[in-house]
């Protein structure tokens, strides 16, 4: 299921560059209306993003491409929950409405302070030539602790050859047995097993991890970063 989700999404993704002349839709960018996703996820009752699928979901610019099913933009085995401080839900714990995450290298506005200069910001689906589109991840499942905006960061900081540089800015799902789901650009979705304890730190159920931490060496952080932007020639 977590598999025919990632490629549901992507077939809206390209539904939609289609549609926009090969743009992409924004990873993140503040107020932009090309953004993939507005809102941010928390553990506050009181954030209607949580938990209202009216509030972003069905105003994404890809939801029409979406067949009406709120459904592939969630992880199944992710079963985090928010309980409603407001509207006709008061006091009920509702699952939150998305898990997956955007590649910030997809337009973000912030991608490259993640890095040094020179690493693409792909603009366009034309422009994803190196990695391959089939090595070029657009959405993942994002943890339930790290999930917030809707762009998922790897920072290219030490890439490829300085691996004491190398950071976790935010944290992948680890719900399939140590693994998680990502889908690409040419439309193929994978589960990765992640190798390195400190890519699945443990869940503290409603609580947030800190990003944005070194990770030395770690493989998990190699694999991300060969999979999501090059230097420009």
């Amino acid at each position: 299921m977590c598999l025919n989700n990632g490629r549901q999404m992507m077939l809206a993704w390209r539904l939609y560059v289609d549609d926009n002349q090969d743009k992409v839709p924004k990873a993140w960018a503040p107020g932009n209306p090309a953004n993939w996703i507005e809102g941010d996820l928390d553990f506050n009752g009181g954030n209607a993003s949580n938990w209202d699928l009216e509030k972003d979901v069905k105003k994404s610019p890809l939801w029409p491409y979406c067949g009406n099913s709120p459904g592939i933009w969630k992880c199944p085995a992710d079963k985090s929950t928010v309980k409603s401080t407001s509207g006709p839900y008061k006091g009920q714990s509702l699952p939150r409405v998305r898990s997956i995450s955007m590649n910030a290298w997809f337009d973000g506005a912030d991608a490259a302070t993640f890095g040094p200069s020179g690493f693409r910001v792909y603009k366009k689906m034309s422009e994803v030539t190196d990695p391959a589109p089939t090595l070029t991840w657009v959405f993942l499942d994002e943890r339930e602790d790290s999930i917030n905006d809707g762009e998922f960061v790897v920072g290219m900081f030490g890439y490829a050859d300085k691996p004491n540089q190398w950071v976790i800015v935010d944290f992948p799902a680890s719900y399939h047995n140590r693994a998680g789901g990502l889908s690409f650009v040419d439309g193929h979705s994978e589960i990765r097993k992640w190798q390195d304890p400190r890519t699945m730190p443990a869940l503290k159920p409603g609580r947030n991890l800190n990003l944005y931490v070194s990770s030395a060496n770690n493989p998990d952080v190699f694999w991300l970063m060969e999979r999501t932007t090059r230097k420009a020639n």
